[in-house]
């Protein structure tokens, strides 16, 4: 089973920590030292039986197929494209058993429990199977040779941090979670509260979460300001759902005269975040790279199928993270590109070897 290190996470300058945003993956450089993963010498195409699966309908896992499909069209190799019903984990553990028995060896997944999604990996892997987490880890140790996505709970922090700091370091936060089923909602909650910990003037007044729809969400969010409307400083999102809900509930605030200042922080690209930044509705949103989930997790596949396999203590494969503000709001696809690109240049020399 593999075993977590921090060491192996990739650093970066502009683009920080650990799982959305589009990022193109052509290669910028290679290594004089070693075969980049776009020239290792393939495997027969045949031997080729990759998979990709999602817990349940989302957002989020739209923008890291567009990374499988790129992928695809890179290297001209087939991926099975699956998405769930649900976000429970015997749904996930019968589609991929299911998936399995029709041959597909490498799967690209997300684990809908971080530690049930265990039991299903040992299963398969005794026969051969080989996974790659993207988006959530499953609980260390795990069969799982690879994660590929964002550190949700630094991510968190440094969104609190960030709030923390447009709040001039006092005030009253309302904190807007997804669905608690998720893994990383929970590291997500916890890296929130350990931020705010550290700030004596800084105090979460409201906690909400428990939201499957952007109407839900966007009733929640409207409920929680108005009770809140006349101590709350800053507003966090640390889910896709609950940044779109603050940036349309935020934007009727304004629309209809409301002169308080409430900084708001939220998670993910989608463009109501983005253009509600660029309007002054919104201050930021941390910019995950999910498009590099996806490629980056099925060229791994890819790579293990060619007879390559995982360095010793070598798991976790940071995709990166911007925060986005006005400043940067043009730009900053650029950083998760040019990260991408570092990435898949890297995987050979950082991740893998061929003994």
């Amino acid at each position: 089973m593999r075993k977590v290190i921090k060491a192996g996470l990739l650093s970066m300058s502009t683009v920080l920590l650990l799982g959305t945003v589009l990022a193109g993956c052509g290669s910028n450089n290679s290594s004089n030292s070693s075969p980049s993963a776009a020239n290792a010498s393939p495997a027969a195409a045949t031997d080729y039986k990759l998979a990709w699966y999602a817990s349940a309908p989302h957002p989020y896992f739209e923008e890291v197929k567009k990374g499988v499909v790129a992928f695809e069209n890179d290297f001209g190799i087939p991926v099975e494209k699956q998405i769930g019903p649900d976000w429970n984990q015997p749904s996930e553990t019968d589609n991929v058993q299911a998936l399995a028995a029709k041959g597909y060896k490498y799967f690209s997944i997300y684990p809908s429990d971080g530690s049930g999604a265990n039991g299903l990996y040992e299963e398969l892997t005794a026969r051969g199977v080989k996974f790659v987490n993207f988006g959530a880890s499953t609980v260390m140790p795990t069969p799982a040779s690879f994660f590929v996505g964002t550190d949700a709970k630094a991510a968190a922090m440094q969104a609190t941090e960030k709030l923390i700091s447009l709040m001039g370091g006092k005030g009253n936060i309302v904190n807007v979670l997804e669905v608690l089923e998720d893994s990383n909602t929970k590291l997500r909650k916890e890296g929130v509260e350990e931020v705010v910990k550290k700030y004596p003037d800084v105090h979460i007044i409201q906690e909400i979460s428990g939201m499957k729809s952007t109407e839900e969400a966007v009733q929640k969010v409207d409920s929680a300001i108005a009770a809140n409307i006349d101590k709350v400083d800053g507003i966090i999102a640390t889910g896709f759902t609950p940044s779109v809900a603050i940036a349309q509930v935020m934007d009727d605030y304004k629309k209809k005269g409301g002169n308080r200042t409430i900084h708001s922080i939220g998670m993910d690209t989608d463009p109501i975040v983005i253009k509600a930044i660029k309007d002054g509705v919104m201050d930021a949103t941390i910019a995950q790279n999910s498009y590099g989930a996806g490629y980056l997790s099925m060229l791994l596949l890819k790579l293990m199928a060619d007879g390559y396999t995982p360095k010793q203590d070598a798991y976790a494969v940071d995709g990166g993270i911007v925060v986005v503000t006005k400043d940067n709001v043009d730009t900053y696809e650029g950083d998760i590109r040019n990260e991408t690109n570092n990435l898949k240049n890297a995987l050979l020399a950082t991740y893998l070897e061929k003994k």
